[in-house]
């Protein structure tokens, strides 16, 4: 199919263009930029150098891709990335930073939802079907997993893991890691059950829910998960429990 460019759009010609792409007016596309197949750079759109993004990728008015990494220490002259999936929107206003040591890459998965004005720093990984919701900050080298939701305007410290099938607050500031598959609120952030609807809405019910029922319990009771038995959502508990941690796990709520 025919890729459509606006004429008052930029485009570098280094820039590589899918197929039935689509450019908006005054959209600017910089050098080294890979745009796949199908996807919409709607007017005044901005995607900066080094940004390579699979197709039917979204991106809104006046969102900014692959800008320079928000650190002091920066080397503009460093070659850094942005590698995006597929089928992503980023809405109006969004902007993601590209990484900040040279050949490394800020990197977002595929079927993620940026509501408008929301933000991912530098160096961070977001995994798949993620949602941001308006006003979002994701500080730099921070972690958000599958399935993630990120409530209005929450803020999430720089090197914090925020686990698969996570619910954040909205206006929520999270200084520490958040465990997947759990709901955190209050300020700072901290642990207070399931995330039910979730969990429900990705199939993970019956048994597989009993599973991570217990292992909560036990998580808050500062006892170990050892013969829970295994279902896919505890091995990922236990490796991601297992792995390496910048700013610690935060707290449990007390039980009610």
């Amino acid at each position: 199919m025919t890729t459509m460019i606006h004429p008052t759009a930029i485009v570098a010609s280094s820039a590589s263009i899918g197929s039935n792409v689509r450019i908006g007016a005054y959209a600017v596309i910089d050098d080294a930029v890979e745009i796949g197949d199908d996807c919409v750079i709607e007017t005044h759109a901005v995607v900066c150098p080094f940004v390579v993004m699979g197709p039917g990728n979204k991106v809104c008015p006046h969102a900014v891709i692959g800008g320079l990494p928000q650190d002091t220490g920066f080397d503009p002259g460093s070659r850094t990335n942005v590698h995006i999936g597929a089928n992503n929107v980023f809405r109006e206003g969004v902007t993601v930073n590209r990484a900040t040591q040279a050949g490394s890459a800020t990197r977002i998965g595929s079927d993620c939802y940026f509501m408008n004005n929301s933000h991912v720093g530098h160096d961070c990984l977001v995994g798949n079907h993620a949602v941001f919701a308006s006003g979002v900050a994701v500080g730099g080298f921070s972690e958000i997993g599958d399935r993630a939701f990120l409530g209005g305007g929450a803020m999430i410290h720089q090197f914090c893991r925020v686990g698969a099938l996570v619910m954040v607050s909205g206006t929520v500031g999270v200084l520490q890691d958040v465990i997947p598959y759990t709901m955190a609120g209050d300020s700072p952030a901290r642990h207070y059950r399931l995330n039910v609807v979730g969990l429900k809405r990705a199939g993970i019910t019956a048994e597989r829910y009993k599973m991570l029922s217990a292992a909560f319990l036990r998580l808050r009771n500062r006892e170990s998960l050892k013969g829970l038995g295994d279902s896919p959502e505890l091995n990922h508990l236990r490796a991601w429990l297992a792995a390496p941690s910048k700013r610690g796990i935060s707290s449990f709520l007390n039980a009610s």
